[in-house]
Formats: C-alpha cells, sequence, structure tokens
C-alpha cells in the first residue's frame, strides 16, 4: 500500500512538474484511417504507453488481459468525441507525459491493484490522449475513419505488450518490468525535453 502511494505522489509531481508537449495538435492529417492508425507508431509517447498498458495487463493476469485494454480503447474513443466537440478537458498534454511515466513505473514495479483500479487510472490516461487527438480533427472532417484507425493500431499495440510479456513467461517477467523502467525513464525524457 505504501509503495502504491509512493507511486501516486510521484506521478502527481510530474504532471504537476511537466511542461506541456504539445505533442498532438494539428499533426499531420488527421481525416483517413490510414493516418489514424499510423498515428500511434510516429510516436514514442504513443507507442510506449500502449505497450505498457499490454504489460501490465499481462502481469496482472486474468481479466485484466482484456479489461485493461478494452477500457483504454474505449474510453480513448470518448475522449476523442469530447476533442471533436470542443469540450475542455484540463491537463490534457501534462496528463499524458504523466501517463507514459506512470503506467511505465506500473509496470515496472509490478502493482497488483484490484482490475478495477487499473481500469480507473488506464481510463484516466486514454481519455487524455483520446481528448488530444480527438481535437487535432478539423471541423470540417468527419473524424471517425481517423479515430477508428487509431483505435485499431491502439489496440494492436496493447496485442504487442501482452504478446511481449505472456511470451516471456514468468521466468522472464523481469524483462517486461525493464521494459516498463525503460517507458517511465522515455517519460521523464519527454517531461523535461531531454527525449
Amino acid at each position: 500500500m505504501i509503495r502504491a502511494k509512493r507511486l501516486c505522489l510521484a506521478a502527481i509531481l510530474l504532471m504537476a512538474a511537466a511542461m506541456p508537449a504539445y505533442a498532438h495538435v494539428g499533426i499531420g492529417t488527421t481525416s483517413s484511417f490510414t493516418a489514424g492508425f499510423m498515428h500511434p507508431l510516429s510516436g514514442v509517447d504513443h507507442m510506449t504507453v500502449m505497450i505498457a498498458v499490454g504489460l501490465w495487463a499481462a502481469l496482472k493476469g486474468g481479466r485484466a488481459i482484456w479489461a485493461w485494454p478494452a477500457a483504454f480503447v474505449g474510453v480513448m474513443l470518448a475522449g476523442a468525441a469530447l476533442g471533436m466537440a470542443h469540450v475542455p478537458v484540463p491537463f490534457v498534454e501534462p496528463g499524458i507525459l504523466a501517463s507514459v511515466v506512470a503506467l511505465g513505473l506500473l509496470v515496472a514495479l509490478a502493482v497488483d491493484l484490484p482490475v478495477s483500479a487499473g481500469v480507473a487510472i488506464i481510463g484516466l490516461f486514454a481519455l487524455f490522449h483520446g481528448h488530444a487527438h480527438g481535437t487535432e480533427v478539423p471541423e470540417n472532417a468527419d473524424g471517425l475513419e481517423y479515430m477508428a484507425g487509431f483505435a485499431v493500431a491502439t489496440a494492436l499495440l496493447h496485442a504487442v505488450g501482452i504478446a511481449a510479456a505472456l511470451g516471456l513467461g514468468t521466468r522472464f517477467r523481469g524483462l517486461a518490468r525493464v521494459a516498463g523502467a525503460a517507458c517511465a525513464a522515455i517519460g521523464i525524457g519527454l517531461a523535461f525535453g531531454v527525449a
């Protein structure tokens, strides 16, 4: 419990200290399935978070293997709808940066939370990611194809994380945790303009 409290405190401090990355708004075309599919593959913040969700879900096992990735994709799409509707959500960019660090730490420390708590954490971060991408869609564009592509690529990256962790098995569980530490380090680098 103390470790979880420290982890939450570290994530909050990083969110407060993080400068906005502005890594999302207005980047590239946002009106096709292909553009949406390619977007999560185009940035280290996207790839690390999506794979970290899969790694953490596989480390937890059971219902988390499907519930956590499904929560991310579902809430991400809801966040995108809010962004497309111009509904403001505070702290989007710092929240995205914090997601890279926090999810990396959750994997690195193999934090064992109830499935519902994991859904809540993952859902919060997914809201930020979705909102950022929903605001990218121009008013004259439909955006549904873009978000469909983004959702499919996100789900595939979750599957990569799950497959990697399950493929390593319990004997090499430490490698998945090292990947989580790398994710957190990337997030810290992004937050401070190093990565």
